[in-house]
């Protein structure tokens, strides 16, 4: 298990975009996007460009807090499973604390019924 913090600050045009979602969709965007800059800091050779939370599970929201052992992510065009636990400010806007996984790449036979793509 990976454990990374501090987390990234985001800038004012993408916290404009988030503070537009719902409070549940602001905590989901932003801590797939804490996923993808510490999965790409990490010095595993992963270049992450999209993570979706919910490809292989339905993710488990706790007032601040998202939880997910059904997540992906895309790196260089393939497919791998992820599990995180992020924990974010009463805004939604700052992850305080954020641990993650990476599990086996998503063979591609697989990819239709998850709905993933090139």
């Amino acid at each position: 298990m990976t454990l990374a913090s501090p987390a990234f600050s985001i800038d004012a045009r993408i916290r404009g975009q988030l503070e537009k979602l719902t409070p549940e969709e602001r905590l989901e965007q932003r801590c797939d996007m804490e996923a993808m800059d510490k999965i790409g800091a990490a010095k595993d050779g992963f270049r992450p460009d999209k993570v979706i939370a919910y490809a292989f599970g339905d993710p488990k929201l706790d007032g601040t807090t998202f939880r997910t052992k059904g997540a992906v992510f895309r790196s260089q065009g393939e497919w791998y499973r992820l599990s995180y636990k992020c924990e974010a400010s009463a805004d939604r806007l700052e992850v305080n604390a954020f641990k993650y996984k990476i599990g086996d790449q998503v063979p591609h036979e697989d990819w239709a019924a998850h709905y993933l793509y090139d």
